[in-house]
């Protein structure tokens, strides 16, 4: 009887610590990978040969109807 309760007691002694350690590991990881792109600047001017894709239209034909129509059409 002590046996099995002291094997009950140790078992979940090792998940805990396992648990707690991969927790930790994972924390750690979310903070690191935070930390990288924390100072990863996105919207600076582009350097170089860089080329402006995107261009509004001005079409006067162009009304929200068929934009909606084309969102749903397309998913863009």
């Amino acid at each position: 009887m002590m046996i099995s309760w002291m094997k009950i007691v140790w078992n979940t002694t090792k998940v805990f610590f396992a648990f707690s350690i991969c927790t930790l590991v994972f924390y750690f990881g979310l903070l690191w990978i935070n930390q990288e792109y924390e100072n990863y600047h996105r919207y600076d001017e582009p350097k170089g040969k860089a080329v402006k894709v995107f261009n509004l239209s001005s079409d006067k034909d162009s009304n929200a109807v068929k934009r909606l129509f084309y969102f749903y059409q397309t998913g863009e």
